[in-house]
C-alpha cells in the first residue's frame, strides 16, 4: 500500500464534504501518491497479458523424438458397448500396425460382435468392410465363443475373416504369453478436442 493515503479518509471523509476545494487540496497533498497508483495500474494493464503468456510457457516447449520402433506383435482387447466405435478401432489398428510392423490380433468379446453378424451386414456394412480391409492387410480377428453364444449367435453367423476361439480373456492371456503386447483401445476420439477449450482457434 502507498503510504499516506489512509490519511485522506481520516482527514477529509469524516470532517468535511468532498467539494471542489477539498478535492483540489487532496490532489495537491497526495499528488505523488495518486500518480504512483495510476502508474501501477497502467503497468499492470500492459504487462498482464505478457505475464500470462509467460505462465503459458513456464515449462518450455515439448521435445520431438520421432524414433523408429522394433518389430512388435500386439493384441487388441475389444469390448465396446456401441458397435459404431469399431470405426475408431479401425484407425487405432492401422496407426499401430504401420510403425510396429508386427502381427496384429483383434480379440472381440463384447456387444460390438453383433456388427460382424452376416444378418446385420447391411446395417453395419461400412464398419464390416473396414474390418475386412484390415484382415486383408494381415490383421487377425478372433471372437470369443462364450460371448458369441451368449449373444445368441453361432459360428456360421459370422463372416469368413473371423476365427472363433474358446474364450476372450484366455485368448488374450495366451497371446501375451507368446510375446504379444497388450493394447486396450478405449474408443475415445481426440479429433478437434483442442477447440473444445479454444474454439476461436478453429479455422472456419
Amino acid at each position: 500500500m502507498i503510504s499516506g493515503m489512509p490519511g485522506v479518509i481520516r482527514a477529509f471523509s469524516l470532517d468535511m464534504p468532498l467539494n471542489k476545494q477539498v478535492l483540489e487540496e487532496i490532489m495537491m497533498r497526495y499528488k505523488p501518491n495518486i500518480i504512483a497508483i495510476v502508474l501501477v495500474l497502467l503497468i499492470s494493464f500492459f504487462t498482464g497479458p505478457a505475464l500470462a503468456a509467460d505462465d503459458d510457457s513456464a515449462y518450455g516447449t515439448a521435445k520431438v523424438n520421432m524414433h523408429e520402433y522394433p518389430t512388435i506383435n500386439a493384441v487388441f482387447d475389444v469390448n465396446y458397448e456401441d458397435p459404431n466405435k469399431l470405426n475408431i478401432l479401425y484407425a487405432f489398428v492401422k496407426n499401430t500396425a504401420k510403425p510396429l510392423k508386427g502381427k496384429m490380433v483383434v480379440v472381440t468379446h463384447g456387444p460390438e460382435l453383433r456388427a460382424f453378424a452376416k444378418e446385420n451386414y447391411i446395417k453395419y456394412q461400412g464398419i464390416v468392410d473396414k474390418m475386412a480391409e484390415l484382415a486383408e492387410q494381415g490383421v487377425e480377428f478372433r471372437m470369443c465363443n462364450n460371448a458369441m453364444r451368449a449373444a445368441g449367435y453361432e459360428a456360421t453367423d459370422m463372416p469368413g475373416f473371423i476365427t472363433i476361439v474358446p474364450a476372450g480373456f484366455p485368448e488374450i492371456a495366451y497371446l501375451q504369453s507368446q510375446g504379444y503386447q497388450y493394447i486396450n483401445p478405449l474408443p475415445l476420439s481426440v479429433r478437434d478436442v483442442r477447440y473444445l477449450e479454444q474454439p476461436q482457434l478453429k479455422k472456419k
